[in-house]
């Protein structure tokens, strides 16, 4: 085994890439990192029944976009390729003749209806340990011989010893140890020439020099098997570290690859639907690394380089955590107005222009979007919560139903007067800052007897269409006099049909 650390994210392209797989991606990067060390990807892409064609693009695209830049692999390349295991077959088929050549490994011609009979034979039986019952580990020849007579292509099982124990050491769940007689010689080489996920982990994890496995801890229960692997090939093992489980955010299961309903709201589990959603790479990274490894008890926010300067493997810990989406949120509020304004404005681009239906070259082209960033950076924690409070902005006009435009204690013909009042005044203001539009609003309130509230109220809904909006001066200033004098008149308009 190699000195240099060397750790490696696997994905199988059967699926997009899930929140668990990126957390499990980010341990193992920082792992390397902090000592380093070489992050490998490799594909598992031997399950061709479930492969799903644009899968291993989104894994790719996943990656990059939480900043997980690979040492080898795809589209890198590397010393120890190919980095696909469909590209290794001839490799899994020569290590398992050879276990069977050596006599740590035996061919199975048992049928799959066979195999079926058994098991159902087994439940019936109220067999607590169900599993392949070892009926072709000791064929002779000549019965192996008659089985490839009639054409039977064999499966290769491992032929697991049938007593004593096999232990291993992880460093988050400890020392484990499981009976070799509840080991039912699994599987390593399907007929069809195919490695199973065992044979080909091992033998790729050896030959790629891994030194380290951090994985998630349902795949601890195969470890067993591949001890035995190691052994029969006369290989060391690497250091295994198993992840516990993310739990979905009520905190009562595993988070699964399917959306689930939590309090009656679907929440998100694949990467790409969080970046979809205006989430920030930062922010993700930041979050998924505190899912399971703490930086500091007392610091919530700090950076990719502050994290790779700590991450150690013994801090992990092996209790199941929950993914809590409100601190998700609040944290990449965090980074948002942590975001210089020109940088947040490339952020937001392609989110508002695809809101509105606009090309990103169409909305740079106005200065809109830019103009309100300083308005809404503090009222928004995704990306894609800016454009329902600047839509307004790039209409023609607004829509509102004449009623709201009442303003509070006030009756149709009072929000009419101040309306009208509120006109004149701003088409007579010298300039049109926001500075000026708090003074002179301010004391046209005073004048009209009203509060403030009141007049600002039907000010806002007149020219946005909205009770909640960004900051009225600020707003008024960016839509400009010509709109806001037009969108006022056309306000009158409604609240005249109130008072007729």
């Amino acid at each position: 085994m190699t000195d240099t650390v060397r750790v490696r994210m696997a994905p199988s392209p059967t699926g997009y890439l899930h929140v668990g797989g990126a957390r499990t991606a980010l341990f193992n990067w920082l792992f390397a990192r902090r000592h380093g060390g070489k992050f490998i990807l490799r594909i598992e892409d031997t399950d061709r029944t479930r492969y799903v064609p644009d899968a291993l693009d989104d894994i790719l695209a996943g990656l990059r976009w939480l900043g997980l830049d690979w040492d080898e692999g795809p589209e890198v390349g590397g010393d120890y390729g190919p980095y696909f295991q469909s590209q290794r077959l001839e490799m899994y088929r020569h290590y398992a003749r050879q276990l069977v050549d050596e006599g740590h490994a035996y061919p199975c011609y048992c049928s799959p209806q066979r195999l079926a009979r058994l098991r159902q034979e087994q439940r019936q039986g109220g067999e607590s340990d169900i599993g392949y019952d070892r009926h072709c580990r000791h064929l002779s020849a000549r019965e192996r011989a008659a089985y490839e007579a009639q054409g039977i292509v064999p499966v290769v099982r491992l032929k697991v010893p049938l007593e004593g124990e096999v232990c291993f050491h992880d460093i988050v769940y400890g020392d484990i140890c499981k009976d070799n007689a509840s080991i039912r010689d699994p599987v390593l080489l399907k007929s069809d020439g195919w490695p199973t996920y065992h044979l080909a982990n091992v033998i790729d994890d050896h030959h790629m020099a891994i030194t380290h496995i951090m994985r998630g801890d349902e795949w601890l229960s195969s470890v067993p098997i591949h001890v035995h692997l190691y052994a029969a090939f006369g290989w060391e093992p690497p250091v295994y570290a198993h992840l516990p489980i993310i739990l979905d955010p009520t905190g009562k299961g595993k988070m699964s690859k399917r959306k689930k309903m939590a309090g009656g709201v679907e929440y998100p589990v694949f990467v790409r639907e969080f970046r979809a959603a205006g989430y920030l790479p930062e922010a993700m990274f930041n979050f998924l690394a505190g899912i399971g490894w703490s930086y500091d008890p007392e610091v919530e926010i700090f950076t990719r380089q502050q994290a790779i300067s700590r991450f150690a493997l013994e801090d992990l810990n092996s209790s199941p955590a929950a993914f809590p989406f409100d601190k998700l949120e609040w944290m990449n509020g965090v980074y948002i107005r942590e975001l210089p304004e020109e940088e947040l404005y490339e952020r937001l681009l392609p989110f508002v222009a695809a809101d509105l239906g606009l090309s990103e070259g169409e909305l740079r082209s106005r200065p809109e979007l830019r103009l309100f960033i300083p308005l809404i950076r503090e009222r928004i924690k995704l990306l894609s919560e800016a454009t329902p409070f600047i839509d307004f902005a790039f209409t023609d006009q607004v829509h509102v139903k004449p009623e709201l435009l009442v303003g509070k204690n006030m009756t149709a013909a009072e929000s009419l007067a101040a309306l009208r009042a509120a006109r004149a005044a701003l088409a007579e203001m010298p300039t049109f800052d926001a500075e000026a539009l708090e003074k002179r609003l301010r004391l046209l309130a005073t004048e009209l007897g009203l509060k403030t509230g009141q007049l600002f109220g039907i000010l806002r809904l007149a020219t946005t269409g909205k009770e909640v909006a960004p900051p009225l001066f600020g707003t008024l200033a960016i839509l400009g006099r010509e709109r806001v004098l037009a969108r006022c008149q056309a306000a009158e308009r409604l609240l005249e049909t109130l008072t007729t």
